[in-house]
């Protein structure tokens, strides 16, 4: 009896080894998969806010980490665009935080001197069918940041209409674009500080 008991023992433990190590397997095999194609979803998203062939790094390689209240409350992370190793651009992620129904999450390429070259919304919640035309597949709008320059903090003309400036804001919802062109113009003046900054960015983690 305790020979047979035994006997299923080892079998026992020797299948939890085997699933063990299958799942193992499996779990590895996937999470390189899954990796790679966020990673092409990813650069997929940064050439619509840098243009792909003004830089010659890997843009997921050059990423940092930092606390500054320009691109929002928290922690965000930066890649910094190298030409032969030399900085010529960022892409930012910025949050809007006054957005109407909450923040609103952005990606935002821009140059050292001012020139906003894209951006996009990865994440919000603003109303359907009236905010969500922030939103690149309901509408152009975010597309008109492309090529902007800022003139300095004072610059009157980055605002919405409504404000005096010159971006259009939509029919029933001004909160929503006033949010996101002013968390647009924040990172691109932020943009400007950071060849200063570069030798003392802390490196995203692997």
């Amino acid at each position: 009896m305790l020979t047979t008991i035994r006997k299923h023992g080892i079998t026992l433990a020797l299948f939890a080894a085997g699933a063990t190590g299958t799942t193992a397997i499996i779990n590895q095999m996937t999470k390189s998969t899954i990796d790679s194609q966020s990673a092409r979803q990813q650069m997929a998203l940064f050439d619509q806010v840098v243009p792909q062939g003004s830089y010659n790094n890997d843009l997921l390689k050059s990423c940092y980490v930092l606390d500054a209240p320009a691109l929002g409350k928290g922690s965000h992370k930066i890649y910094i665009a190298r030409k032969d190793d030399v900085p010529v651009t960022v892409v930012m992620e910025a949050t809007a935080p006054d957005g109407y129904s909450g923040a609103i999450q952005l990606l935002v390429g821009a140059d050292f001197s001012g020139t906003v070259l894209g951006s996009r919304v990865t994440q919000h919640h603003e109303t359907p069918g009236l905010g969500d035309k922030i939103e690149l597949r309901h509408s152009d709008w975010i597309t008109r940041f492309a090529g902007k320059i800022i003139h300095g903090d004072n610059d009157s003309q980055w605002a919405v209409k409504k404000d005096g400036g010159e971006f259009d804001q939509f029919t029933g919802a001004t909160i929503t674009p006033r949010a996101v062109v002013n968390a647009v113009k924040r990172a691109g003046l932020f943009a400007e500080t950071l060849p200063q900054q570069i030798n003392e960015l802390s490196p995203c983690e692997e």
